[in-house]
């Protein structure tokens, strides 16, 4: 569920979303074009069960509490949801306090993921935030204080940052009582301000040896705290990782609604585009609010599909684009994935001869640990998934 307003925008976010004011935000309006776009997909969900919920954004904390209840009510008369699923929304500690927490649990949220980003001022200015660390470190307390599991993120590899000061900012997190971290590098996007600031000089970017250190300091921190590094960018104690990101780092098929939402369903073998065999749909909804809610009005009840009003694209993808996606994402899970699975899943072959030869290859040189079909990288190599995935495609 994507909900694109926020109070501000942030240099580095190359997300779908919009300033407003609270007092201006749609409530009503937007959830009752997310349950009509929730009934027009319905359909081709059928027979499946809901087993997590996750509310993206933007600043879905901003949204009214009420309003997610009557969205979460709707989800639970439609599919069959597991007893024991997992409902998170997003919050940005300048929009969650003790009452809203506790708002936002009694209407069945289990879950709140904060955007701390930061434990230092001057660097939460840096990053243009609306709060400072005292307001970062009242919101993990309020919303602990409302029984909800609770995570947060944090962004390193920042300008003058040392190594130790990325470590200590998370292991201030943790002595809080969370139970997971995420721990995102500062990455620069075309598109945002900061990446305007780049391409004209003028962004002070971090040393890449401090962030590699950075990275490694932050998994000793939080690793002696208890919180296992599951995935290159999280931190969970045994249990409580994050239920709806596996989803997506195993391929779990995923509705999404709301404006600027992406879905993926598994449509099985069938001529797509030009003939062409398909395994899978992938659609985004239009990225404009009012634009995304006028088309909800009208939007033809089916499976998600160029020109049915809502979607703003519609790629089908064959099973070859969906194992290279599988070895990408779950190379990055500490747990690794089996690709002979993937691939007869698919219905296609994962060890092909060149992949096999390929995996030797990164094997000898400590980049990969293969067991049976199964592979995953050893954390000691994982700065560089994405280029041993691409080794693999």
């Amino acid at each position: 569920m994507h909900f694109p307003w926020c109070l501000a925008k942030c240099p580095y976010c190359d997300f779908v979303s919009y300033v407003a004011p609270r007092v201006e935000i749609e409530h009503e309006r937007y959830a009752a074009s997310v349950v009509r776009d929730l009934r027009a997909r319905a359909r081709s969900f059928e027979g499946r069960r809901i087993g997590s919920v996750f509310f993206g954004g933007g600043t879905p904390s901003l949204w009214a509490p009420s309003q997610i209840g009557l969205v979460l009510d709707e989800i639970r008369r439609t599919f069959g949801v597991k007893g024991d699923a997992e409902v998170t929304v997003e919050c940005n500690p300048s929009s969650l306090d003790g009452a809203s927490a506790r708002a936002l649990a009694d209407v069945g949220v289990n879950r709140l993921s904060i955007g701390v980003q930061s434990l230092r001022d001057e660097r939460l200015r840096f990053l243009g935030r609306l709060h400072d660390a005292r307001g970062a470190l009242d919101a993990v307390r309020s919303a602990l204080s409302a029984g909800t599991r609770v995570s947060a993120d944090l962004i390193f590899g920042l300008p003058d940052q040392t190594p130790a000061e990325a470590a200590a900012e998370a292991l201030e997190l943790a002595e809080l009582g969370l139970r997971h971290l995420s721990a995102y590098q500062l990455t620069i996007e075309s598109g945002t301000r900061f990446g305007e600031l780049a391409r004209r000089g003028r962004l002070p970017l971090a040393n890449e040896g401090a962030v590699a250190e950075s990275f490694a300091a932050i998994d000793e921190a939080l690793d002696s705290c208890g919180l296992e590094h599951y995935e290159i960018s999280n931190y969970a104690a045994r249990g409580q990782e994050a239920r709806h990101n596996l989803g997506y780092w195993r391929g779990d098929e995923y509705l999404g609604l709301g404006c600027g939402a992406y879905g993926f369903i598994r449509d099985g073998a069938g001529a797509g585009v030009g003939g062409v065999d398909t395994r899978g749909v992938r659609w985004l909804n239009i990225t404009t609010a009012d634009g995304y809610m006028d088309a909800t009005q009208k939007v033809a009840v089916g499976s998600p599909r160029s020109g049915d009003g809502l979607c703003q694209t519609c790629e089908h993808l064959d099973a070859d684009t969906l194992l290279r996606e599988r070895i990408m994402l779950g190379l990055r899970v500490a747990e690794g994935f089996d690709l002979k699975a993937a691939g007869g899943d698919l219905g296609v072959i994962g060890w092909t001869a060149e992949r096999t030869h390929a995996v030797e290859r990164l094997v000898a040189r400590g980049r990969i640990v293969r067991v049976g079909s199964t592979l995953r990288v050893p954390r000691d190599a994982w700065l560089w998934t994405d280029d041993t995935a691409a080794r693999l495609f």
